[in-house]
């Protein structure tokens, strides 16, 4: 087990649009500032939302004259948070000359897919993926200007992989190959004139067409449409593009690294990357760590060209087998080498694999990484944080982290910062990866040596943030509460039995005494978690006059596995009693009128939200979905996580009896667990904010749920988004839907 310790209990988003440095002396004065990216606009919105091209006034459905003011001045407002900047990455590299580092950051631009730095930050890859057949570019930036430019036809690759999930771009130690995910090529389709005509024919032919061939499954939401991601180098000298051969076809590969060359064995090194295997159905991937993935490592030879130069040797990946390094294990992904080469560390996600559950709590290992070169699928896998079961109070909760920085390490070498909740604030953990103690301290700051720590504020030199919102935001305050759980029963373990937390914003004076209407903030996943971290869209509905309980249900990230494992198979009934238990307490505490009483949530969220208002009809004056699941037994055939379905209404053994054809006894099961079973009972007004393109709850989860109530005369709105999947994130929708809420809720509760 490893040192852990708190760097820092809360990080909160600063108002500023650029990544910034911390000054020291370990830190250059001459800051990078990389200004290829450019936050999206939305300010001709301020010129008039209502103003119809030929100068006459339109009024947007479902407003009138009372109502047209506010939603004019909520839409500036929002529009002014809005600008605040989002900082997508940023880098840190050592100067040169040891008299400190450097730091580089970016801001999003539409038109570039991605940006990545070398390990020297001497030169900069941007990667620009096609809207159509084009080929993608890849661009070399040093010292601001264009070196190189290559474009990949599709007969190479498609677009290049840049989530979250798949996106693995890497730099080898001698900036010479950059090794990067990318789709497939394109398969031949079959041609047709009048009959399969063989061996196809050019697009010239007169008579002929294009079949459309095998179907070929996708990993569900957010990649319809997209091609197995595969491995591919390129020489960013030449151009020279190689797919690494010898890997499986049943599995898809991502978050490719360079491992540190072997000593004394000649020009070759490794890849290694993570693999999902799809030999079954490829159920939905994006946010579902309980899918089984490994690590697995391939040998990269190399040779010297005649200028004396590194290049890629023909049929390099050739004769040696690909190997799976962690056959031990469920689950590892996002793998990182120590600066010294010694170790490979990883993440595991084990309980989400072993319980169904789409996420859980985390474990961090690490391999001895063979400085000879040879490689065993019977590497031992060492724990460095292993999985925490139930903390005591105060203490460690275990790791919950889904990304590891490009660099983590601190000068020692052994010790990483990860990024990590504590119950529900986000926090820096430091983690000495090699020798094994307690929690000692909380910490502010960073390392500069042993035992030695800098105290000092971080500066924000650009600020987007208005001085009216910083205002609004100036006159805000939260709290996180602890609150002691209703239905603390036998069954429930120590770890369940806890209070669960909530997180309380609200103004810092209540006007004339009376409370601030209250909006019920609900997050999805179940298996997620909401932090005291700073939330565009929640700073604004906290700024039009409403506070927020924020409830962090039994079965959130963030309070250890077995309070996060009490969940599944109580869905509809613990959390929804949790949420209850929540509201009373600020109720008790003069905190919230019963009166005055809203509720948002999305996804998951959205099936509490819906739960509630039918389990607890007179509570709500107001509610408002995102995507919500109302039906189960409707949702299990068309989404791309039936899985989800079976886990979370069985328990850890409907991992086992999930099937592509539920029973009837499941079905039966499925409806009694979902919101649409107390549907009759519901009278609260509900605002539907639904994507299209949802493949994870399906658009007709909400639909069926909405037109059901307005059959039975409850008032419903629904805002459909016909580009948007399960987050409804374009800045567009983003925007509409805030306001939307904002004014939907005033409605019903000023």
């Amino acid at each position: 087990m490893a040192c852990i310790t708190l760097v820092n209990s809360s990080i909160r988003s600063s108002c500023c649009e650029i990544f910034t440095r911390i000054s020291s002396p370990f830190l250059s004065h001459n800051l990078h500032r990389h200004t290829l990216f450019r936050p999206i606009s939305l300010s001709h919105k301020r010129l008039s939302p209502f103003l119809a091209m030929d100068g006459s006034k339109e009024m947007p459905s479902g407003l009138d004259e009372t109502t047209e003011e506010e939603y004019a001045s909520n839409s500036n407002l929002l529009q002014e948070f809005t600008n605040i900047s989002n900082i997508d990455k940023a880098w840190t590299f050592n100067s040169g000359d040891g008299m400190g580092t450097q730091a580089m950051f970016s801001i999003s631009q539409p038109s570039a897919s991605t940006i990545v730095p070398s390990p020297s930050g001497s030169k900069l890859l941007v990667v620009r993926n096609p809207e159509n057949e084009s080929p993608t570019q890849f661009e070399i930036w040093s010292q601001s200007q264009l070196e190189k430019e290559f474009h990949i036809p599709q007969t190479v690759h498609g677009s290049v992989y840049v989530d979250v999930w798949f996106e693995g771009i890497s730099w080898n130690s001698n900036e010479t190959f950059v090794a990067y995910v990318a789709e497939e090529p394109s398969p031949p389709k079959p041609t047709f004139s009048q009959g399969y005509k063989k061996g196809g024919s050019s697009d010239k032919d007169c008579g002929t067409w294009k079949g459309q061939g095998d179907w070929e499954e996708d990993w569900g939401e957010t990649y319809s449409g997209k091609r197995q991601p595969a491995l591919f180098v390129i020489n960013i000298d030449s151009g020279e593009v190689q797919a690494v051969e010898g890997i499986s076809k049943s599995l898809s590969v991502g978050q490719v690294v360079w491992a540190p060359s072997a000593e004394g064995k000649g020009l070759y090194q490794y890849l290694v990357f993570v693999a999902w295997s799809s030999n079954t159905r490829k159920l939905g991937i994006k946010y579902c760590y309980n899918r089984r993935c490994a690590l697995y490592a391939v040998r990269v030879l190399l040779r010297k060209s005649e200028a004396n130069e590194l290049e890629l040797k023909d049929n390099s990946f050739e004769d040696f087998p690909v190997v799976n390094l962690t056959q031990s294990t469920s689950s590892a992904f996002l793998p990182c080498f120590s600066p010294d080469g010694k170790f490979l560390v990883f993440l595991s996600a084990k309980c989400s694999v072993d319980s169904g559950a789409h996420s859980a709590t985390d474990s961090l290992h690490k391999i001895e990484w063979p400085t000879n070169g040879k490689l065993s699928p019977s590497e031992t896998i060492f724990d460095v944080i292993p999985v925490v079961l139930c903390a005591e109070d105060g203490c460690f909760p275990g790791l919950y982290s889904s990304s590891i920085r490009i660099n983590p390490w601190l000068s020692d070498g052994h010790t990483m910062i990860l990024s990590s909740i504590w119950g529900s604030s986000q926090v820096i953990i430091s983690v000495n990866i090699l020798s094994p103690v307690d929690v000692p301290q909380i910490k502010y700051g960073y390392l500069l040596e042993k035992d030695t720590w800098s105290w000092l504020n971080v500066s924000s030199p650009i600020c987007r943030c208005s001085e009216k919102v910083r205002s609004l935001l100036s006159s805000l305050q939260f709290s996180i509460m602890k609150i002691p759980v209703m239905d603390a029963s036998a069954d429930l373990t120590k770890c369940a039995k806890k209070p669960l937390e909530a997180i309380f914003v609200s103004s810092k004076s209540k006007r004339d005494g009376a409370c601030d209407p209250l909006i019920v903030l609900l997050h999805g996943g179940p298996h997620y978690v909401l932090t005291s971290s700073f939330s565009k869209a929640s700073a604004f509905l906290s700024s039009i006059g409403y506070s927020l309980l924020i409830v962090n249900y039994r079965g959130s990230l963030g309070f250890g596995e077995e309070a996060l494992q009490s969940l599944p198979g109580n869905v509809g009934s613990q959390d929804v009693n949790d949420v209850l238990t929540a509201i009373d307490h600020v109720i008790d505490m003069g905190l919230a009128s019963p009166s005055k009483l809203t509720v948002l949530g999305g996804s998951h969220g959205g099936f509490l939200t819906t739960h509630l208002i039918g389990q607890a009809p007179e509570k709500f004056v107001a509610a408002a979905v995102l995507n919500p699941v109302c039906n189960i037994a409707l949702m299990v055939g068309t989404t791309n996580i039936p899985d989800w379905c079976y886990v979370e209404s069985y328990g850890s053994k409907g991992k086992n009896s999930f099937t592509e054809s539920p029973s009837p006894d499941d079905l039966t099961l499925f409806y009694s667990k979902s919101p649409i079973s107390h549907l009759s009972k519901v009278k609260t007004p509900t605002l539907f904010l639904l994507g299209a393109q949802d493949r994870r709850v399906p658009v007709y989860n909400g639909l069926q749920y909405a037109r059901a109530l307005k059959e039975k005369g409850v008032e419903t709105k629904v805002i459909m988004f016909p580009k948007d999947v399960h987050a409804i994130d374009r800045p567009q929708s983003d925007f509409e839907s805030s306001l939307n809420i904002g004014l939907w809720f005033s409605k019903y509760c000023k």
